[in-house]
Order: C-alpha cells, then sequence, then structure tokens
C-alpha cells in the first residue's frame, strides 16, 4: 500500500514539475502556463488563492484597475497563501501572472475578451487575451489542483433584468 502511494505521488511530482513551465502539444505550442510560485506551492503544498481577473478588465479603469490587483496579491500573501491570478494571454491559459502580465491585463481592459467557460476555446484558438470569470476560473484552478478562489463579485444585474418575473 504505501508503495502505491508514493508511486502516485512521484506521478504527480512528475506532472507538477512539467508545469513549472507549461504544457505544450506536439507542434511545441502551450496548452497551459503555470508560474513558477504556483508551480512550487503546488509541489510543497502550500495555500494557493485562484484570483478571477474580469474584475481587471471590466471591473474599474487603468491604473486603479492594476493597482487594485497587485492589492489583492499582497492580500494573499500577507496571510500566507499564494496568488494565482489566472488569466488567457495570447490564447495560453496561465495559471499566476507576473506583474508585467497584470499590467498587460490591466492596460487592454475590455479589450481582453470577458471569458466564461463556454468561451475558453474560442478565445484560446483565436490566440485572443481573455479575462476569466467565475466559471472559468473556477474550471482552470479545478484543472491545476487549487480549491479555492477569490471573486471581485457574483453576478449581478443582466441584461432586462428589470423586466424578470423572479423577484
Amino acid at each position: 500500500m504505501a508503495s502505491s502511494a508514493f508511486s502516485r505521488l512521484l506521478n504527480l511530482q512528475g506532472h507538477l514539475q512539467e508545469m513549472k513551465q507549461g504544457v505544450r502539444d506536439g507542434n511545441g505550442r502551450w496548452h497551459l502556463r503555470v508560474s513558477p510560485d504556483v508551480s512550487d506551492a503546488l509541489m510543497r503544498g502550500t495555500a494557493i488563492v485562484a484570483l478571477e481577473s474580469t474584475i481587471i478588465s471590466h471591473g474599474m479603469p487603468y491604473p486603479q484597475n492594476l493597482q487594485t490587483a497587485k492589492d489583492v496579491e499582497a492580500i494573499v500573501r500577507e496571510n500566507g497563501a499564494i496568488p494565482a491570478t489566472i488569466a488567457i494571454l495570447d490564447g495560453i491559459p496561465c495559471i499566476g501572472l507576473t506583474t508585467e502580465e497584470l499590467e498587460k491585463l490591466a492596460k487592454l481592459g475590455t479589450k481582453a475578451q470577458k471569458t466564461a467557460r463556454r468561451d475558453i476555446a474560442y478565445v484560446v484558438a483565436t490566440k485572443a487575451n481573455g479575462a476569466t470569470t467565475v466559471s472559468s476560473t473556477m474550471f482552470f484552478a479545478s484543472m491545476v489542483g487549487i480549491p479555492v478562489f477569490v471573486t471581485g463579485g457574483i453576478g449581478g444585474v443582466h441584461r432586462n433584468g428589470e423586466n424578470s418575473k423572479s423577484f
């Protein structure tokens, strides 16, 4: 039993080591990139908090959006966890962003597509930039084994919401 658990652990470690640089297809293109901080935290079992990125691109104007993103990441770090802001940049899903990548997303603003889970394939296939919503953040966080995430807000009033009979 112990050797079976050890074998699974070694297999997981191999996958996580591969994620340090990302996952490539047969043509050498990246499918997914996990930042070194997040990859190391996954291997060590350190707490990680996934952060959605739509609030950066669609929630407020530049440069307040960039400062807010940096502040939220700092709060996560101050509380003993590693922040993993998630976005799709140039068609590559990224788990954990550098300061430069946060700035790129902040400057793109609404030019980055608001990306729900249903939109992931399109944004990746067109090599576009996408800011993740709750559903796509959950999808990518789950894919790499991050069970906790933070969002800037869930839901809100949708188009023609005032005409809804549900209240």
